[in-house]
């Protein structure tokens, strides 16, 4: 009986043993799939670059398109994507999207000046930065930040007078209300960037470019997108 008793218990540790080997060997095994954690937070790092660079207006719009000048980007950057790297095309349209980031950035300038004259010279870029998951829903002063942005684009050179000013300097002003220095950024782009006299609406290299028009030809060259013809040029009027 005896004998019998601890031949079970030796057949039943071996057994456990066996399924304990089975479960390390298990654990040892790479999941299949899981990704490089540095190609993933390279990935999020030149997602959030990409948002940047193009500055979308409406944050929270993930088509990119509400407003005409983030439509003609937008637009712009397929298009691109689908010209032949190198041909007249490709360049043509490159010129035209640099030519609007360039504005973009010109505006942020702007605005990383004021800060750093009012003593933020290390956290400008980080109040200046926008990202797409941004919700006017988490705002804790819209209505304020609502009311600030039209006194700038009123009473200041700050924006295009052309356009209404991009929304995404709402949550800008709101971060500034926060921390109670929004009134001394309105008075001191007041005092650097006062309305131009006799406003003619050739602010920067936007005012240079027609809009609509330009997002029309892009629509046009969409179904031969890789033609070297002068015909397509993308080229400002």
């Amino acid at each position: 009986m005896g004998s019998a008793f601890f031949k079970f218990c030796a057949q039943c540790c071996c057994c456990c043993a066996a399924d304990d080997d089975d479960d390390d060997d298990d654990e040892k095994q790479p999941l299949v799939g899981t990704p490089d954690p540095l190609e993933y937070f390279s990935r999020e790092v030149q997602k959030r670059r990409d948002e940047e660079t193009n500055l979308w207006s409406e944050p929270g719009d993930t088509s990119h398109s509400e407003r005409v000048d983030d439509r003609t980007l937008y637009s712009l950057l397929q298009a691109r994507n689908k010209t032949r790297m190198g041909s007249t095309g490709y360049r043509r349209l490159s010129v035209d999207i640099e030519a609007m980031r360039d504005t973009r950035r010109e505006v942020r300038e702007k605005w990383k000046t004021i800060l750093e004259n009012l003593g933020f010279m290390a956290e400008a870029d980080s109040l200046l930065t926008v990202s797409a998951n941004a919700s006017l829903d988490r705002m804790r002063n819209a209505a304020a930040a609502r009311s600030l942005l039209q006194t700038l684009h009123s009473e200041t050179s700050l924006f295009s007078s052309r356009e209404p000013p991009p929304e995404r300097y709402l949550f800008i002003l709101d971060r500034l209300l926060y921390l109670d220095i929004a009134e001394d950024f309105v008075a001191k782009a007041r005092r650097f960037y006062p309305p131009r006299d006799g406003d003619s609406g050739e602010e920067g290299p936007l005012g240079a470019i027609n809009l609509p028009l330009l997002l029309a030809r892009v629509e046009a060259m969409n179904g031969c997108p890789d033609t070297d013809d002068s015909e397509g040029s993308l080229e400002k009027p």
